[in-house]
């Protein structure tokens, strides 16, 4: 257990943090498995914008790599564009 008042905060704020990372990284995913489903190309292009700022500032903020999230929206971008 910590001893000293800041690790007691520390904790705290780890601990909400960790919850709200998770969050968006699980609507991230969700996001990217919608965009993966649909047919219509014209629907995808309007998510695809939105998607691709999800993934860009989770890998800003290093919930994921950089490089991930470049994959993920290049194979988006291929998804949309074989449709």
């Amino acid at each position: 257990m910590a001893n000293h008042k800041s690790a007691l905060k520390r904790i705290r704020s780890n601990e909400a943090k960790r919850l709200i990372n998770k969050y968006q990284h699980k609507s991230a995913r969700n996001a990217v498995r919608k965009l993966r489903s649909l047919k219509d190309r014209k629907e995808a292009e309007t998510l695809f914008t939105t998607v691709a700022g999800m993934l860009d500032k989770l890998a800003k903020k290093n919930i994921i790599h950089k490089n991930k999230a470049g994959n993920l929206k290049s194979g988006l971008q291929l998804h949309i564009n074989g449709l």
